[in-house]
């Protein structure tokens, strides 16, 4: 597999030469329970008072081969260094968990660098901190919350947006991060206020109290909806796990029996779209027993979604009743 959707195939013609370099301004923020420093502008993101980072993202160079043919990825995964690199947008040099370095290709501005550092690449750096990242959107429900997995066109966030406009709060949407360290409360940490969605969906749910960002790419179909409200600030026990489907009739829920549950966390963990390479050292044998614990405590279930976006609202009171008839079980 490669992640080489995360990033479109040409940029923005706005230079970051050595000039631009030695002018940025070090911002702070927050995600994912973490202090940010960045000098890449990354405005999706919550501003934070400056402290020491826990993360620290610099400009510079990279040495890394970035790829030659148009389009072009290349990936190198080590134990405490991982490399990714689109030819369009630029090379990344994650360091121990805690460095990212960016050397952005000629002409791209840091509106667009800050899709595959917002993606794959802070995928790839909570992954390295120890938590189980899913590709995947997380919706806070009353002191509970819940998963939405699925292949591409799915319907994640058209899901979850249909859930922020029915009053709960967005956790994260595209990078799900779990903290397992204990094993009996997984918690789904917040990520940043914001939920991309493709114009149909935006125009069918209307999320209110939402800013649509400007298109930073022509190749780019989702806008970005970044939330004044509705959003969750706290990490939340993860409560249920939804793989969705597409389907033509009414909205419907079945459990996946415990064989098909751990494969499906497996699949749509975010590591996997890089294949088996990005599992080096110890992170293979970690990686399938974060999996297996999640699968083990909480439920998973297949949720069949109506087609068409007007019906949207049936599969979030399927939800909100499937969750309600979980408490109650307990």
């Amino acid at each position: 597999m490669n992640a080489s959707a995360a990033a479109p195939a040409t940029g923005p013609e706005t230079g970051v030469g050595p000039e631009a370099r030695r002018r940025r301004i070090r911002r702070f923020y927050k995600a994912y329970g973490l202090t940010i420093g960045s000098d890449v502008a990354l405005p999706e993101l919550q501003p934070a008072v400056p402290t020491a980072p826990d993360i620290v993202i610099a400009v510079g160079p990279v040495d890394f081969a970035r790829p030659a043919t148009k389009g072009g990825t290349a990936f190198r995964f080590e134990p405490t260094r991982q490399y990714l690199s689109w030819q369009a947008v630029g090379t990344f040099l994650i360091s121990d968990a805690s460095r990212v370095d960016v050397d952005p290709a000629p002409g791209v501005d840091d509106a667009l660098l800050a899709f595959p550092l917002l993606g794959p690449v802070l995928a790839l750096a909570l992954h390295q901190r120890g938590l189980l990242v899913l590709h995947a959107s997380a919706i806070a429900v009353g002191g509970q919350s819940v998963i939405f997995m699925g292949d591409k066109g799915a319907g994640k966030s058209t899901t979850a947006g249909a859930m922020i406009r029915a009053g709960h709060l967005l956790l994260t949407d595209d990078v799900v991060a779990l903290d397992l360290s204990d094993p009996s409360r997984p918690m789904i940490l917040p990520g940043f206020p914001q939920l991309k969605l493709a114009r149909d969906a935006a125009d069918a749910i209307r999320i209110g109290q939402a800013e649509v960002r400007p298109q930073v790419h022509p190749q780019i179909d989702k806008a970005q909806h970044r939330l004044h409200d509705g959003f969750a600030r706290e990490a939340v026990p993860a409560a249920r796990i939804y793989v969705l489907e597409q389907r033509g009739g009414r909205a419907a829920t079945t459990p996946l029996p415990g064989a098909g549950a751990l494969p499906a966390i497996i699949k749509f963990s975010y590591v996997t779209r890089f294949g088996r390479q990005a599992l080096v050292a110890d992170f293979a044998s970690t990686h399938l027993s974060q999996c297996a614990q999640l699968a083990a405590r909480i439920g998973v279930r297949r949720l069949e979604v109506p087609a068409g976006l007007e019906r949207i609202g049936e599969a979030v009171a399927l939800i909100e009743n499937d969750l309600t008839a979980g408490t109650q079980a307990r």
